[in-house]
């Protein structure tokens, strides 16, 4: 280490002084050839001339003179090619320039002519669009003439296959099935059960329960599998009426602002097969302002009378199925929310929870092997043939009818709830549909009384119901057996635990 040390330390030295000398060389050289040479000169001549008569001063003034005169020569001609070095770069450097600009001038030059080729091809293009134009500005729609061009102001007609013509059974299999091969999305016999059902009682259906559990992948699933792709709304938490939902006409622009929604509800009035609409975290805002109208129109016994009023006034350049300002609800759209609990949500009302049908998710997929099915081509009228071929071969036994009763009578004794009739009338269609697609009576009651009536709980004093709570148990034990009526035993039993 020492040795490198040493030889390291005596190279950089000697470098150094290289450096130096080199440095005080050329600044010698400078010196000597400018300045130093010319001293010498000068002492010299002064020395010499000590001794000079008259013609030798005449002869080294001359002498001298012609010398200066050479030096002066000398530094004239460096100058003149220094000059000429520098004046022939600037005119290199100027050529370069005026190439680069040449360069620029042709760049914009084509610019310019592509611009001109592409105007006059936009002008031609907007001429022949003219008439098109000036027609679309006066019509005060635009999504649903589309529309009316799409299907040609027809109705599309569903053409069955006789394969796909399945009970209702066949048809929760099929799609078990078909959602796992196709989808990756698995779900339960009663899940689907409870959905079909669900569509024969009511055109409105709520999915909720914890996030994560397939509520959204149902309603799309079901799309998928009647090939007719579901329309997903995303509710946003600014809706307050249904103009949010519907749109509305704006009196300055002279022109309805339309949504999807209305995009795929007036769709639906072109097709005769299934349609669901999904109302994605419905609960966002509160259901009961923006979804008012359609709960009311859609409860009236006479499905002619199922008319949603759009405009007042009406043009002939109307939208084809607008009538009169007014929008038939097509029988076969239903109307899917889905609902997440947390505090980011609204509670859903008891106005609403009466009207529809609701599906509890609260349970995770479980992955089953399945055998790969293809998806269905129904028409709404097949369907609705199997659900009113339900309600004639499945019947509610009487036994079941009469501890029903027994039931009904007990929490208007003990809790002031009563099963109404609206609640009556989804029972006694519910239950034959869940039974037609492979359930039991008992199971689908069960389930109803859970979410119809046990659910109204929670608006209670409990606390001070513990008792009460307890013999709803033993009584319903008593009415549908120990092994029965799990889903209400369970919420039951939740709501005495939490005291």
């Amino acid at each position: 280490m020492e040795q490198f040390a040493e030889w390291f330390v005596g190279l950089f030295r000697e470098i150094v002084r290289n450096i130096w000398s080199f440095i005080t060389g050329f600044s010698t050289l400078i010196y000597q050839g400018f300045i130093g040479n010319f001293i010498t000169y000068a002492k010299d001549f002064i020395h010499k001339s000590e001794s000079f008569n008259f013609l030798d001063w005449v002869f080294s003034i001359i002498g001298i003179i012609l010398i200066l005169l050479l030096y002066i020569l000398l530094i004239t001609l460096i100058v003149f090619l220094v000059r000429k070095y520098f004046k022939f770069v600037s005119v290199e450097k100027d050529k370069e320039t005026l190439m680069e600009e040449v360069s620029n001038l042709s760049f914009e030059l084509n610019k310019l002519l592509d611009e001109k080729n592409a105007s006059l091809a936009l002008s031609k293009e907007t001429d022949q669009n003219l008439k098109k134009e000036d027609k679309q500005d006066k019509n005060r729609f635009s999504l649903l003439p589309e529309i009316d061009l799409k299907y040609k102001r027809k109705n599309l007609i569903t053409l069955m296959k006789s394969e796909d013509q399945l009970r209702l059974d066949e048809l929760v299999k099929r799609f078990i099935n078909f959602s796992a091969t196709n989808l990756n999305l698995y779900y339960s016999e009663k899940t689907v059960r409870i959905f079909f059902a669900g569509m024969a009682t009511s055109k409105t259906m709520i999915l909720e329960g914890i996030s994560g559990t397939g509520k959204t992948s149902l309603a799309y699933a079901m799309g998928k599998f009647f090939n007719h792709d579901a329309s997903i709304i995303s509710v946003q938490p600014s809706w307050r009426d249904r103009s949010e939902m519907l749109g509305y006409f704006n009196e300055f622009t002279k022109k309805f602002n339309e949504t999807e929604f209305l995009k795929a509800l007036y769709e639906a009035t072109y097709r005769d097969d299934l349609t669901f609409i999904v109302l994605d975290e419905m609960n966002l805002a509160r259901v009961e302002y923006y979804f008012a109208d359609f709960l009311s129109i859609l409860e009236m016994p006479n499905k002619e009378e199922w008319k949603i009023q759009l405009i007042n006034d009406i043009k002939e350049d109307d939208p084809f199925h607008l009538k009169q300002g007014k929008l038939q609800i097509p029988e076969n759209v239903w109307f899917i929310g889905t609902a997440n609990r947390d505090d980011s949500t609204f509670a859903i009302t008891d106005k609403v929870y009466d009207r529809v049908a609701s599906i509890e998710m609260n349970d995770k997929a479980v992955f089953f092997n399945a055998e790969r099915e293809n998806h269905v081509e129904l028409t709404y009228s097949y369907v609705s043939g199997l659900f009113n071929e339900a309600l004639e071969n499945f019947q509610i036994s009487q036994k079941t009818l009469e501890n029903l009763q027994k039931l009904d009578d007990f929490i208007i004794d003990k809790f002031q709830i009563a099963f109404g009739n609206r609640i009556n009338k989804q029972i006694h269609t519910f239950i034959p549909v869940y039974m037609a697609a492979g359930g039991n009576e008992i199971e689908a009651l069960d389930y109803l009384v859970s979410r119809k009536i046990i659910r109204k709980f929670e608006s209670l004093n409990l606390p001070f119901l513990q008792k009460e709570l307890e013999d709803l148990v033993s009584l319903i034990d008593k009415l549908f057996g120990k092994m029965n009526f799990n889903d209400t035993k369970k919420m039951i039993k939740t709501y005495i635990k939490s005291f």
